[in-house]
C-alpha cells in the first residue's frame, strides 16, 4: 500500500534504537528524554525527513518511559515526570516486588501511550482547536489545582503544606526574568551569590540530590543495610505479578491518560503536572487514599499513563499549530527545520505522508518500549539484590555524572546535588516532608508566570473566576481536592489519636 512505503527496515531499526537508546537515558538519573533527542539531533539531518523522525519519536517515547526503572528500584526518578512513580513503586521494590511493580508501570505507560496516540491520530484538530481556548488564566488554574496535591501527599497537612511552599520560594531564586513578566533584577540571592545562583537551582540536580545523595546518606548513617536477597525481590516464577492487578483500574487508567494526553496538548504545562494531576484524581477518587504512597499499584498506573500520555498529547500543538507541548517536541522542531519543512495549521494536509509515519512511528515505538522493558524487566529488578556497599557509590557516581551533564558542564550543579542531598537528609530529621516540597520546587516558576501573565493581560484578580467555563470548572476541581484532603487529614488524625489511646 502506497500508505506504508515510507516503512522500511532501517525505518524500522531506527525506531527500535532511538527506543532502546531512550529507555537508557530514561533510566540513568540526570539524563532525560529532552537530552537523548539533542544529542541525536544532528544525526536525523542525513537520515531524511521520515527516518529522522522515527529515529527521535522513539528517542521520546523510550526516554519517558525509561525514567519508572530508578524510580522504582532505586526511589530516585530518572526523570521530573516519573517523580510521582517514585511514591508507590519504591515502597513496592522494599517490599521485595520491585519486578511486579515495574511490569505494572510498563503496562501502564504502554496503555497511556496508546491512549494518546488514538487522541493525535483521531482528534488532532480538533484538540488544538480547543487548546488554543486556554488562556493563561486557565492555565494557572491547572497547576494551581496540581498545586493542591501537596496537602493530600503529607503526613503532616500543615508540615506538608509548609514544606510545599518552602519548595515554592527556593524555585523563585534567581533573576526575575522580563519574559516572565518580571523586572530583571536579582531576587532572593544571598550577597556575594549572583554570579552562581543568577539562574537559580537546575530542577533535576535537586531532584537527584532529594532522592538519590540523601537515600545514600540516610544508609550510611543507619549502616550499610545488605541488598535483598533474590527469594526477597520474588522474580521470574515467584514473581507475583498478573494482570489481574488491572482489574477495576481501567478507569484509572483512561483518566490518567486522558489527563497526560490534555497536558500534553496545553504548550508550557509540561510532563511532571501530568503526571502529579494524574495520580492526584486517582488518590482522590479512591476509597483507599490512605494506602497511596505506601505501595499502591493504582498510583503507579496513574503516574505512568499520565506521563506516557503526554507524548501524544505534545504533538499536538507541535503539527496542528507549531508550538512545542515541551522541551522535548521544541527539539524535533529542529528536526523538521533541518529538512526544510514547516509546522502548523496546514502540516497535516500538505504532508499526509510525514504525518502517517509519524502515528505509525509512534505506534511501533510504543510496542519496542513495552517488548524491551516488559521481557527485560526481570533483570533489571535483580538491581536491588546487589549489595548496597556496591550498589551505592555507583548510584553516586551516576547522580554526579548525571548533574554535571544535564546542562553539559555545569559544576554548579554538582554542587546544587550535594546542597540538596544534605538538605533532603535534614528534612527528614526536621519531619519536612519531600514530596510537598518537590512538587512546589517544580510547579511553582509556572504558577507564577502564569499568575503575573493573567494579570498583565487582563488586569484584574477577578478575571481568575470570570474568564470562562472552563476557570469556573476548574475551581470547583480545585475546592474538591482541597476540601478532599482536609478530610483526609482529619481522618488521619483521629485514626493516630484512637491509635496513641488505644497503646494507653
Amino acid at each position: 500500500m502506497a500508505v506504508f512505503e515510507f516503512i522500511s527496515p532501517i525505518y524500522v531499526f531506527l525506531i527500535f534504537a532511538g527506543t532502546l537508546v531512550g529507555i537508557i537515558f530514561g533510566a540513568i538519573p540526570g539524563m532525560t528524554a529532552t537530552m537523548a533527542v539533542a544529542v541525536c539531533l544532528p544525526l536525523t539531518y542525513s537520515l531524511g525527513l521520515d527516518n529522522g523522525l522515527a529515529l527521535l519519536l522513539g528517542l521520546y517515547v523510550g526516554g519517558i518511559s525509561g525514567g519508572l526503572v530508578p524510580a522504582i528500584l532505586l526511589g530516585i526518578p530518572g526523570t521530573p515526570s516519573s517523580i510521582t512513580t517514585t511514591f508507590d513503586g519504591y515502597p513496592m521494590a522494599r517490599k521485595g516486588e520491585g519486578e511486579k511493580a515495574l511490569r505494572i508501570g510498563v503496562v501502564a505507560s504502554f496503555v497511556g501511550g496508546i491512549v494518546s496516540l488514538l487522541a493525535l491520530f483521531f482528534f488532532a484538530p480538533a484538540l488544538a482547536e480547543f487548546a488554543i481556548a486556554f488562556s493563561y488564566v486557565e492555565k494557572f488554574l491547572i497547576i494551581l489545582f496540581a498545586l493542591t496535591v501537596m496537602a493530600a501527599l503529607s503526613e503532616n497537612m500543615l508540615l506538608g503544606i509548609f514544606s510545599g511552599f518552602l519548595g515554592i520560594f527556593i524555585s523563585l531564586i534567581g533573576v526575575y526574568d522580563v519574559t516572565d513578566g518580571g523586572n530583571g533584577q536579582y531576587r532572593l540571592i544571598p550577597p556575594g551569590t549572583e554570579y552562581w545562583l543568577e539562574y537559580g537551582f537546575s530542577l533535576l540536580p535537586v531532584l537527584i540530590g532529594l532522592f538519590g545523595l540523601a537515600t545514600i546518606l540516610e544508609g550510611a548513617e543507619q549502616g550499610m543495610p545488605r541488598g535483598q536477597s533474590l527469594d526477597d525481590i520474588k522474580v521470574g516464577e515467584h514473581s507475583r505479578f498478573s494482570l489481574s492487578v488491572f482489574k477495576g483500574q481501567i478507569v484509572n487508567l483512561l483518566r490518567s491518560s486522558g489527563i497526560g494526553t490534555f497536558v500534553g496538548i496545553l504548550p508550557g504545562v509540561g510532563g511532571s503536572a501530568a503526571s502529579i494531576l494524574s495520580y492526584t484524581a486517582t488518590k482522590t477518587a479512591s476509597k483507599e487514599p490512605d494506602s497511596f504512597g505506601k505501595g499502591n499499584p493504582a498510583g503507579i498506573m496513574a503516574s505512568e499513563a499520565g506521563n506516557n500520555g503526554l507524548t501524544g498529547g505534545a504533538m499536538v500543538p507541535l503539527l496542528s499549530l507549531g508550538i512545542p507541548g515541551d522541551a522535548t517536541t521544541a527539539l524535533l522542531i529542529g528536526a523538521f527545520t533541518l529538512q526544510g519543512v514547516q509546522v502548523g495549521p496546514l502540516f497535516i494536509g500538505n504532508n499526509p505522508m510525514t504525518w502517517d509515519s509519524m502515528i505509525v512511528a509512534m505506534l511501533i515505538a510504543n510496542i519496542f518500549m513495552f517488548a524491551i522493558m516488559y521481557f527485560a524487566i526481570r533483570w533489571l529488578a535483580m538491581v536491588v539484590a546487589v549489595p548496597k556497599h556496591i550498589l551505592f557509590p555507583v548510584i553516586l557516581m551516576m547522580c554526579v555524572i548525571g548533574a554535571y551533564t544535564i546542562n553539559y558542564g555545569i559544576m554548579f550543579d554538582v554542587w546544587t546535588l550535594l546542597i540538596f542531598g544534605i538538605f533532603g537528609w535534614l528534612m527528614v530529621k526536621l519531619r519536612l516532608e519531600v514530596a510537598p516540597f518537590i512538587i512546589g520546587f517544580i510547579l511553582g516558576p509556572s504558577a507564577e508566570i502564569y499568575f503575573v501573565k493573567s494579570l498583565e493581560s487582563f488586569g484584574t484578580l477577578g478575571i481568575f473566576f470570570t474568564k470562562s467555563w472552563i476557570a469556573m470548572l476548574l475551581w470547583v476541581l480545585i475546592a474538591g481536592s482541597v476540601i478532599g484532603s482536609a478530610l483526609l487529614a482529619r481522618r488521619k488524625s483521629r485514626e493516630r489519636a484512637a491509635a496513641a489511646a488505644a497503646r494507653g
